[in-house]
């Protein structure tokens, strides 16, 4: 059955009549919404005069499990689960009061495989399981419709095509969707990433995907492009002196490194290889015999990216870290034990900050103009700072560096009457505190770093009184 629809162009009557479909593990959640459905039910009556209509195309990966052939979905699974979901919906709400006999014979032939799918399918995400529920019963309620003719059911269902693509080696299949996409539709940057290191997986390690990708996957779409776009670009690109105002596709490639399976690795990849195996060593041998914790890999966020499995675990390890420490200053979201202090005790990472340092955040989280788009722009460009400081130094005399790194960076704020992305990208690169920080040997090294004073001539920006009393009360306003 495989030989016979790759590289092919099939209905979809024939696609959901295969019998050996499957989403394995690893794919992302189930994400299209009631919007993505009602599209594709718009274009069925935009487009039915035609005498076939074009859907896009599914890659498959095709294996041996349990003595049978399967074919995993690679790319396309948002696609197929719809048209399965809306199949399902025309058996339930319509069958029993079609009149041609042609479309009622094709969704009854059309119901034992997709049953067969759903009995053998697990969806492990609470993400899938609410969008499928809630587009099936948006389906439902659009083919009972008197408008939704059989005219539309057979124009779904034989007319209606996509194109099939079926590769042996998961590696190649990736790579497939990766070249496709970079060169078709407009995906995230993220998907592309994620595509690369899933098939940079080493061969030993390919039963370990579903675990590396689950917390890649239980994120928003939202959250991976902030958390790239935002934080490891621009702290990565500005700490080797680049340009870092916007992460787009043509800049994937500075989070693709080394693979450690490869023979002949130059000597600087050694301390990754050492680390790499000694860390899965230790949790594997010595974990539960001698001291029951578990050591996580050490990253850093200038370091060379390992692809594969340790790209997934840098990702939930930053996402993890910055959330803590961004998401919950500017929330407000501390633990203060009295929010409406200024004087409150604010803590990073359970460390806690002595009062000027508290007082810094606390102001940066509560100041009337902080939703300016250019105050966004020094806020991510402070926040940014503060994170690289942490990731070299931890929490090793952070209350300085909060002072130093606020000063540094909202003096480009106070300065300009209007901040945009290039203003910022250009004071992170011509006064480099994250070269200096990539550079430093000791705290010392970054808070020994001289800043000038403001004179009130030197500033433009309106209506940051709160920010323009710290810079007094630190005497870096004269």
């Amino acid at each position: 059955m495989s030989k016979q629809i790759d590289k092919e162009i099939i209905t979809v009557k024939a696609l959901l009549s295969l019998p050996n479909l499957s989403i394995p593990a690893y794919q992302r959640p189930y994400k299209w919404s009631q919007t993505n459905l009602a599209d594709l039910l718009s274009d069925l009556k935009v487009y039915r005069e035609k005498s076939a209509y074009r859907l896009g195309s599914v890659v498959f990966h095709k294996h041996i499990d349990s003595d049978k052939e399967a074919l995993d979905i690679v790319d396309g699974q948002q696609r197929t689960l719809t048209l399965l979901l809306l199949v399902k919906a025309l058996f339930e709400e319509r069958l029993n009061s079609l009149k041609r006999q042609d479309v009622k014979e094709t969704l009854i032939t059309l119901t034992e495989p997709i049953n067969s799918f759903l009995a053998r399918q697990t969806f492990n995400s609470d993400i899938s399981h609410r969008n499928l529920h809630q587009n099936f019963m948006a389906a439902k309620r659009a083919v009972a419709r008197s408008d939704f003719t059989e005219a539309d059911i057979d124009f779904l269902l034989n007319r209606c095509e996509v194109v099939t693509f079926v590769l042996d080696d998961v590696s190649e299949a990736f790579q497939f969707f990766d070249s496709q996409n970079a060169r078709g539709r407009d995906l995230d940057p993220h998907d592309l990433l994620k595509a690369f290191h899933l098939r940079e997986f080493s061969q030993n390690e390919s039963q370990l995907k579903a675990d590396s990708v689950r917390h890649w996957e239980s994120l928003e779409s939202e959250q991976l492009a902030r958390l790239f776009a935002n934080y490891l670009f621009r702290i990565r690109n500005w700490a080797q002196g680049k340009s870092a105002q916007y992460f787009n596709k043509s800049k994937v490639g500075l989070f693709k490194g080394v693979n450690l399976d490869q023979v002949g690795l130059y000597p600087y990849v050694e301390p990754l290889r050492i680390a790499h195996h000694f860390v899965d060593n230790y949790n594997g041998q010595y974990q539960r015999h001698i001291d029951h914790q578990n050591m996580r890999f050490p990253f850093h966020l200038d370091q060379m990216i390992i692809n594969g499995r340790r790209f997934f675990e840098m990702t939930s390890h930053y996402q993890h870290k910055i959330n803590e420490i961004v998401s919950d200053e500017r929330s407000g979201k501390s633990k203060a034990k009295n929010s409406e202090d200024k004087s409150q005790t604010i803590r990073i990472l359970d460390h806690e900050l002595e009062p000027l340092a508290s007082n810094i955040l606390h102001t940066l989280n509560t100041y009337r103009s902080r939703t300016r788009t250019g105050d966004g722009y020094i806020r991510t460009l402070f926040d940014c700072a503060v994170i690289f400081y942490l990731d070299k130094f931890g929490a090793h005399q952070l209350s300085q560096a909060i002072e130093k790194l606020f000063i540094w960076a909202y003096s480009c704020r106070l300065q300009m009457q209007v901040v945009g992305v290039e203003r910022m990208d250009k004071h992170a690169l011509t006064q480099n505190v994250f070269e200096r920080i990539k550079q430093a040997v000791q705290p010392s090294d970054v808070l020994n770093w001289p800043l000038g004073t403001l004179k009130a001539s030197d500033c433009k920006g309106t209506k940051l009184s709160e920010i323009t009393k710290l810079f007094k009360d630190m005497k870096y306003y004269e």
